[in-house]
């Protein structure tokens, strides 16, 4: 954009806390000169008068406060002429969605000093900014009115991966084992700011106990602030993210709406569309079905985390966390999170089995036995276009994964069900993923087609 000869206007937006100022500021550090950030909750008076401040701060001139938005971009236009008449300048409006309050008319303003100068000035980079991704969505790239099109550049910022989180550990100085580093993630997801906690010195289960069991811990009260500052009224969405967080393997919009007491409608839709576009929740569409049948699951794994452990515990301090770290109900999630992030890491995973360029369609499979037959549930296949489908099983665990002969007929009985019930003709790969891969033993050879590390899902 810099090097571009027309104006920019780039719409930044993804959850908060994961990087969107911080990387913003960085790369426009040189260019930059102006930067004005809204305010949760306030008035249209006291925007404004925070505008007033930021542009005197950036003018050197004593600027009154405007009357309305109209007459803050004239302000604004007049401070830019002569700033940009040499050389491409950036100016940056982050928490662009908390400015647009009710009758603040700050959009249509905004629209229409992009329409009628700002688009105009060759050397103009207007950025902005807003961890309220389904606004940004709705309001600013799919904008129906002035603003229709009018978007140049779009960046949806996302969570480090797996490698990206232990590059920036180990620039900070903290050198964790890549066991570790996963129940690290289970926890945190790739968040910079949840990351940036992480002490040089500490365990993995050091980490997780000061940062959530204990009052002043930093993802303590995390949960309710997050919601709030990207959702004017969070209730409903909070209602799907616990609902989800208590069903491991997901739940149709039908049984959302059942277990949530919703009435259905396009209310519901909206609120699903809200928390996908924020990236907390991911709709997965099962093998042979369409999107109507989608199941959702709960994929920002800090929330996961904090439904499952910290909304009702009682009990905080020293050693909280190795105790649930060492339970039943820790085994059984840990198994669902890992999961999670295998579907999270699937340029990765397509990279190590070496279909990198094969076309692929990513679903899960389910079935339920009638009159007592047994079912069967396929978290992760991978149907290629080169007539073969990696049936994809995931097991978190400390040491080698031991298939012993009761899992063997079970994981028999599952390919043989799939095979049956959907009429597949294509190869099918049965691929182990886990943390220290599968033990050697009878069980494994002849059934395995690939056993997979947790070292492939570090790749950058």
């Amino acid at each position: 954009m810099l090097n571009s000869r027309e104006a920019e206007l780039l719409a930044v937006y993804g959850r908060r806390r994961v990087g969107k100022t911080f990387l913003i500021r960085n790369v426009f550090e040189q260019q930059l000169v102006f930067e004005f950030s809204g305010m949760h909750h306030t008035t249209i008076d006291q925007q404004l008068q925070n505008f007033a401040i930021q542009l005197s701060k950036s003018s050197g001139a004593k600027l009154a406060k405007p009357e309305g938005w109209i007459e803050a971009f004239e302000m604004f236009t007049n401070y830019l002429t002569p700033i940009i008449k040499r050389k491409k300048k950036v100016i940056f409006i982050d928490e662009f969605p908390w400015i647009h309050t009710l009758r603040s008319g700050f959009l249509p303003a905004f629209e229409n000093f992009w329409n009628v100068w700002a688009s105009k000035q060759k050397n103009l980079v207007v950025v902005i900014c807003g961890s309220a991704a389904a606004w940004m969505i709705q309001k600013v790239i799919n904008n129906k009115g002035g603003l229709h099109n009018r978007v140049t550049k779009k960046m949806l910022l996302l969570p480090f991966t797996l490698g990206e989180t232990e590059l920036f550990l180990k620039e900070r100085k903290v050198n964790l084992d890549r066991y570790q580093l996963i129940q690290l993630y289970m926890v945190m997801g790739g968040v910079p700011q949840y990351l940036k906690e992480v002490e040089v010195g500490e365990s993995a289960n050091q980490v997780i106990n000061r940062i959530a069991f204990t009052k002043n811990g930093f993802l303590h009260n995390e949960f309710n602030n997050l919601f709030k500052s990207l959702f004017n009224d969070s209730i409903n969405h909070t209602k799907i993210i616990k609902e989800l967080g208590k069903k491991g393997a997901g739940l149709s919009r039908n049984e959302i709406i059942k277990d949530c007491s919703f009435s259905s409608g396009g209310g519901v839709t909206q609120l699903l569309e809200e928390l996908t576009a924020s990236g907390f929740i991911t709709p997965f569409i099962p093998f042979g079905k369409n999107a109507k049948d989608s199941i959702y699951q709960l994929t920002d794994e800090f929330s996961y985390f904090y439904v499952k452990f910290i909304e009702n515990q009682k009990f905080y301090g020293d050693g909280t966390w190795e105790k649930f770290s060492m339970g039943a109900s820790w085994k059984i999630w840990s198994g669902f999170a890992f999961e999670r992030i295998c579907k999270k890491h699937l340029v990765q995973l397509k990279k190590e089995i070496g279909i990198e360029n094969v076309h692929t369609e990513v679903s899960m499979w389910n079935y339920k036995g009638l009159k007592g037959a047994d079912g069967a549930q396929i978290d992760l296949i991978i149907d290629r276009s080169d007539h073969c489908i990696n049936i994809c099983e995931m097991k978190f665990s400390s040491a080698p994964f031991i298939i012993n002969k009761a899992y063997s007929n079970e994981l028999k009985n599952k390919l043989d069900l799939f095979r049956n019930k959907t009429n597949s003709r294509k190869t099918f790969f049965l691929t182990m993923i886990s943390t220290f891969g599968v033990a050697n033993n009878e069980y494994k050879t002849g059934l395995v087609q690939r056993d997979l590390t947790m070292d492939f899902l570090f790749v950058k």
